[in-house]
């Protein structure tokens, strides 16, 4: 005969694993958006910034500059990079 392990402690050890993956995946969605941010400022102040993947530079679009069927961003040649931003043209 073995005793079985109490039901709350088997949800306890679930709930506080799962925590643990949450703040991970919470800590990596926010490094990852700083880092984003970070280089939507960058490249806004005019700095050259290349694409991670093709190692092309990353263009702006801003929205005085669309042609029908584009929407204002930060994109690189090949399609790697591609931040659509919320922007609107004055004037």
């Amino acid at each position: 005969m073995t005793i079985a392990e109490p039901e709350t402690d088997k949800t306890a050890a679930q709930d506080a694993s799962n925590s643990k993956r949450f703040a991970e995946i919470g800590k990596l969605t926010a490094n990852s958006f700083n880092a984003q941010k970070q280089l939507i400022k960058r490249v806004l102040k005019g700095q050259n910034v290349s694409c991670t993947g093709c190692h092309q530079p990353l263009r702006v679009l801003l929205p005085e500059q669309l042609k029908p069927g584009q929407k204002p961003g930060i994109f690189c040649k090949k399609g790697c990079t591609d931040i659509e931003l919320d922007m609107e043209a004055y004037g």
